[in-house]
């Protein structure tokens, strides 16, 4: 296996993400056809409980072990670091068989929460069987999470990303086919069907870890697993790693906890005050199943630039700190922000401009809320991104008081606004998913901010080239948004689903080269990536000569 650098293993494990990703959206196509909304809102409810419970027993731990993987190689002590890798394995068995266990007792409860009393719609069994059916991947999910880690603390991110995709597509496999033959061979029930869907989760995740099982076995001499424990490591027992484990864990996992409880929040009150408002309650579901299954779906292409961002960042910054190169640290926290600002603004406007042929691709035209709802949404993304970025960096650098003092400020904004803003915005006359999408836009900056003045205040990191690139970078968008409104009118929307992806790819393709095309006569993109990275990218393309 080879070694990756910053740069190179954000970009490897971003274009991982992004391409598992993608694999995700196209199975949407087929699969909403199937299961319509109704089953959508089903699918959303699993998947956001398990969400939930998943985070909690994996989000921390494998971004930990990876931290101290790291940490152990920069000082030399791989014993300490494969004994850290044993008791994070056994850690988070234990802690994935106790979340599958409450889930499987609480189910009816938390259905219970997530539909009360209303009728019209899914059934409280049929959310419980669905909840209980996606708890199996508890089982698999946290082993393979912290395998990823481990490999991911070596730098070595080509094998966990190339996990990714191998479980995606089992996973994508499993929905597609599982559905279709669920609903239209045996003629099964849609809750049925949705059960089978979730369950591909645990299948596809005991693929990838066996993918892992068998990498990490051939490469024991570079992973230097069966190296004698030095004098200087014996004074470290069980006890104390385990700590530095939980130490280093409980910030990320109140990281995706409290994303996790973002939509915990919106499931629990979404339903409730729309109908209390007056709207249906299919209406609800249908915000429910736009801002947590399909619409997110569109969304977590986006959230994969940060994704892979963070996998690379985590370990390099953690050693660099380790080994007290502060300036070294300040760089790659301006050059993580630089990139990601770079990447995913023009990402996010360019699919708020062209919301509605892109849901009509996906997802047809029987939804008119959806590209409402979608158009607005995708800028959660935005700044979820950000958020998580900062936060990682936060902990990375040992501040996970602050980073449990930032979540709590968050979360505690959301729920303070949700409702008030859901009621807000419909006395307006805009609807009330609006006032939803509103309250996590303005809980992630209270959020971004805060992380921004204390990284100021602890590092002495000063972000003005970040702003002044920022700047910069808002020429060619600019310049994107007029050309692709432009296009809009030459090629006005239509209906249809195959010309809405001729003329999404075309609305896509030109926008995206205006934007990189301004950001190289402007030298934007050499400053931000290097020019050797570009260079290798644009000889490759066959855009430039060696």
């Amino acid at each position: 296996m080879k070694k990756n650098t910053f740069m190179q293993g954000a970009i490897i494990a971003t274009l991982a993400i992004v391409l598992s990703k993608v694999l995700g959206i196209i199975y949407v196509i087929p699969f909403y056809s199937l299961i319509g909304e109704q089953g959508g809102a089903l699918y959303g409810y699993a998947y956001s409980i398990y969400g939930l419970f998943l985070n909690l027993s994996t989000a921390g731990i494998p971004l930990a072990i990876s931290k101290i993987t790291s940490e152990y190689s920069a000082l030399n002590q791989n014993y300490l670091k494969e004994k850290s890798y044993k008791i994070a394995k056994y850690l988070m068995c234990g802690l994935g068989l106790l979340g599958f266990i409450i889930i499987m007792l609480f189910a009816p409860t938390i259905a219970d929460i997530f539909i009360g009393d209303i009728k019209g719609g899914n059934t409280k069994e049929d959310v419980a069987f669905v909840i209980r059916i996606i708890s199996t991947a508890l089982l698999i999910v946290p082993i393979l999470s912290v395998t990823r880690g481990y490999l991911q603390g070596h730098k070595y991110i080509a094998p966990p990303s190339i996990s990714q995709i191998i479980e995606q597509f089992v996973r994508v496999i499993i929905i597609v086919i599982g559905s279709y033959l669920s609903l239209k061979v045996f003629n099964l029930s849609l809750t049925t069907t949705i059960g089978i869907s979730v369950f591909s989760a645990t299948v596809s995740a005991l693929v990838a870890y066996l993918y892992l099982k068998i990498t990490v076995r051939k490469s024991k001499s570079d992973l230097k697993e069966d190296e004698d424990e030095k004098e200087e490591e014996k004074g470290i027992t069980a006890k104390t790693i385990t700590l530095k484990l939980l130490s280093y864990a409980i910030p990320f996992i109140l990281i995706d906890f409290v994303s996790s409880m973002y939509s915990f929040v919106d499931l629990s009150t979404i339903n409730k005050t729309m109908v209390n408002l007056g709207y249906p309650i299919t209406e609800a579901e249908s915000v429910i199943s736009i801002l947590t299954t399909w619409g997110s779906k569109l969304n977590v292409i986006v959230m994969a630039v940060a994704s892979g961002m963070i996998v690379s960042l985590i370990p390099n910054i953690a050693s660099s700190y380790v080994l007290k190169d502060y300036e070294d640290v300040r760089k790659k926290i301006n050059e993580a922000l630089q990139s990601l600002i770079f990447v995913i603004l023009p990402m996010v406007v360019g699919l708020s401009l062209i919301s509605t042929p892109i849901w009509t691709v996906f997802f047809g035209t029987s939804s008119k809320l959806g590209p409402l709802v979608f158009k607005y949404s995708i800028f959660t993304a935005l700044t979820l991104c950000i958020f998580n970025v900062t936060m990682s960096i936060m902990h990375s650098l040992g501040s996970s008081k602050m980073v449990i003092i930032t979540l709590s400020l968050g979360l505690l904004t959301k729920v303070l606004i949700n409702i008030p803003f859901i009621k807000l915005f419909n006395s307006v006359g805009l609807h009330p998913s609006y006032g939803v999408i509103t309250s996590t836009i303005i809980s992630n900056i209270v959020a971004i901010l805060f992380n921004a003045l204390y990284l100021k205040k602890k590092l002495n990191i000063k972000y003005k080239d970040t702003i002044k690139k920022f700047i910069r970078t808002l020429v060619p968008l600019f310049a994107m948004i007029i050309v692709v409104v432009l296009l809009k009118q030459i090629i006005p929307y239509t209906d249809s689903r195959i010309l809405s992806l001729i003329y999404s790819i075309i609305y896509a393709v030109i926008g995206a080269a205006v934007y990189v095309f301004i950001s190289i006569k402007t030298n934007l993109i050499y400053d931000i990536f290097g020019k050797d990275i570009i260079n290798k990218v644009l000889v490759k393309l066959r855009i430039k000569k060696r």
